[in-house]
């Protein structure tokens, strides 16, 4: 046999065996269920977001953190299939909120109030309260959807953990990167 037969036959072989090795890892994650609550350290960030928010005089609303794929359906329905605007283009299994991992807010200037207006300065402080409370979610560990770079999506915070939508849909969680990182 010549060389670059037998190459050509390892090279193969290599590709099986990751084939095999990605389909048994695949196997693994594809039966687990979908989360059904916010992410534990979603919800420990969340708790210190508004309690940080509140230290420099700016009261927040959660106004959305898990959402079921039945409640998905319904927010992308907004605007195509029911009246309304859009307000997001990702279906039930395409939002981080499926799976526990994001928050929408709002700024809460009077109890039973929530506006979003990213200009509003109700600490006084000559800056605008919403960037303060993006700013806190940042150290927090969050990502802005207002970093976004096409549909920008300015109340909502998530934290992915490296994780990409497909790798959640695939039934990849949180704690499989948690736990080969010892976070």
């Amino acid at each position: 046999m010549k060389i670059h037969t037998i190459l050509v036959l390892l090279l193969l072989i290599a590709v099986i065996v990751f084939g095999l090795y990605k389909y048994n890892q695949y196997q693994e994650y594809i039966s687990r269920p979908m989360p059904t609550n916010l992410h534990p350290l979603v919800e420990d960030a969340r708790d210190q977001l508004i309690d940080e928010a509140e230290k420099i005089g700016i009261s927040i609303l959660i106004t959305d953190g898990f959402r079921s794929s039945e409640e998905q359906e319904a927010i992308y329905a907004k605007g195509r299939t029911t009246e309304g605007s859009i307000v997001t283009y990702a279906k039930a299994g395409e939002s981080y909120h499926n799976y526990g991992l994001a928050i929408d807010f709002a700024i809460q200037p009077n109890p039973g109030e929530a506006i979003w207006d990213m200009e509003y300065d109700g600490n006084n402080n000559g800056e605008s309260d919403w960037m303060e409370v993006v700013a806190i979610a940042k150290s927090l560990g969050f990502s802005w959807g207002g970093d976004f770079s096409q549909f920008k999506d300015y109340p909502h915070l998530q934290m992915n953990f490296g994780l990409s939508i497909r790798e959640l849909k695939m039934g990849k969680r949180p704690r499989d990167v948690i736990d080969n990182k010892n976070l």
